[in-house]
């Protein structure tokens, strides 16, 4: 596992588009069916990170008060299943039950929609406006394993908040952290 932040990358590129199955559901599911009115928050994540370990009960009350608000949520591995069996869609769907999660958790096996992402790490985080426009490449919070800091998901959620009040985010973004993807 080497600790890796999220790429710094402009804001304002369009959300690529997307269809994965939802380990979940069963269902293959496309950016259009997990997008809300005000936007939409893409998470990748994984089953065994520590730093997604962390923040897991987090994400599910984010979601919580979120959707009900506009902000839809998705969950996305993209990890090799082959050196990294714990993160296979099998494990995938029992994770995301046995934490109640209300998203889908989609499984990205052939690594495109990550890098088309330009994702790096688990756990993380690009919110996206209505228009699909990135407005946020950052954070949940200033949490970590070990750090001593509560999980408040206070980063993530002031953008959100700014989202759906104003329709735009100002404030300042901090790259995430956490175990860089498993790339094959």
């Amino acid at each position: 596992m080497a600790l890796t932040e999220t790429e710094s990358i402009s804001l304002g590129f369009s959300a690529p588009d997307f269809e994965l199955p939802d380990t979940i559901s069963g269902r293959v599911m496309k950016r259009a069916d997990v997008s809300g009115e005000h936007g939409l928050v893409v998470m990748f994540i994984c089953n065994h990170c520590p730093y997604v370990v962390h923040v897991q009960d987090e994400l599910v009350r984010l979601a919580a008060d979120f959707e009900k608000r506009g902000i839809g949520f998705v969950a996305i591995s993209s990890n090799d299943v082959e050196h990294y069996p714990q993160d296979g869609p099998t494990l995938m769907k029992a994770f995301g039950i046995n934490l109640g999660f209300s998203f889908p958790y989609l499984y990205d096996e052939d690594q495109s929609v990550a890098k088309a992402y330009r994702a790096t790490c688990t756990p993380d985080f690009s919110v996206f406006d209505a228009n699909m426009l990135c407005v946020y490449r950052g954070r949940l919070d200033d949490s970590s394993p070990g750090n001593g800091n509560p999980v408040t998901g206070a980063d993530l959620r002031r953008c959100l908040d700014q989202l759906i009040s104003e329709g735009r985010v100002s404030m300042a973004q901090f790259p995430s952290m956490g175990c860089n993807i498993k790339w094959k």
